[in-house]
């Protein structure tokens, strides 16, 4: 083969070699711009446990707003979705973790918690909740189904003493709420949050520098007897608020604060408050 036929098949090559490419360029287009398509979420897409429905703002930041969230404490939210209440949360200053076990939600919520300026304290990784230690927290977020949230309780009745969980609309059964509220003002949709504190465990006997208390419990609810001086008398009005123990005996009125084994507290007498303690003696 001369030069100019090397030449011309040369040429010819080139011209079949683009014209493949001409053909073969758009499928291959489409398919990177599929793979490049930023994901968006859909209300009542599939998930591990729940579909997807976002809390509305307006019960976010109220649900903020019963936890009484500050600086100094950790949020972690079950099911974290596209991240609102994370990042609303690192809006007030609150260092924040979503759990969420669709990595696409997981990718979107870094992406705005990168726009919103909240990277540092909003966090969120891919996991499972029924497989993640979140017993660090001291604020508990979630919209998640009652048989979800029944699985999650003991862990969550396990947490420390204070720790404040709040849901979006549903219970926890028997577990009474604390505190109940609905927002009428910018939502129409799963509009009730509900806020529990975790009660510190004091069913048992405790000994007082003079006689004996005697408590059953049944979440934050309390019963029992205050035996002193001999005279045995029934517990009212008993209940605790995290670590904060209130109740009646004799007509007066007792408070205190829970440290594992110890409570100290005060005795309102004749108008009076006079200090009193009591020891753990036996569970």
């Amino acid at each position: 083969m001369n030069a100019l036929g090397a030449v011309r098949r040369l040429a010819v090559m080139f011209c079949l070699a683009m014209l493949v490419a001409g053909i073969c360029a758009p499928a291959q287009q489409a398919q990177q711009a599929q793979q490049t398509k930023q994901f968006q979420p859909e209300v009542g897409q599939a998930g591990k446990d729940v579909v997807w429905v976002p809390t509305p703002q307006a019960l976010v930041d109220k649900m903020l707003e019963m936890a009484k969230i500050t600086p100094q404490d950790y949020l972690v939210d079950l099911g974290s979705g596209d991240g609102r209440t994370v990042i609303t949360a690192a809006k007030r200053g609150t260092r924040a973790l979503g759990i969420e076990f669709n990595p696409d939600m997981v990718e979107i919520s870094i992406a705005s918690a990168l726009k919103e300026g909240v990277a540092e304290k909003a966090k969120f990784i891919k996991a499972d909740i029924f497989e993640s230690d979140f017993s660090q927290a001291t604020v508990v977020t979630m919209f998640l189904l009652p048989a979800i949230n029944m699985k999650l309780r003991p862990k969550l009745l396990d947490m420390k003493p204070g720790t404040r969980i709040v849901t979006n609309s549903f219970t926890m059964e028997d577990w009474e709420a604390d505190e109940t509220a609905t927002v009428e003002n910018g939502c129409t949709t799963w509009c009730t949050a509900y806020l529990w504190i975790v009660p510190a465990k004091v069913a048992g006997k405790w000994k007082l520098s003079n006689g004996e208390l005697t408590l059953t419990q049944e979440f934050q609810q309390l019963s029992g007897t205050l035996t002193s001086n001999g005279k045995s008398m029934p517990v009212s009005d008993a209940k605790m608020r995290g670590d904060q123990i209130t109740f009646n005996a004799g007509g007066t009125a007792y408070s205190g604060r829970v440290r594992g084994d110890r409570m100290d507290g005060t005795v309102r007498i004749n108008g009076n408050g006079v200090p009193w303690s009591a020891t753990r003696a036996e569970k």
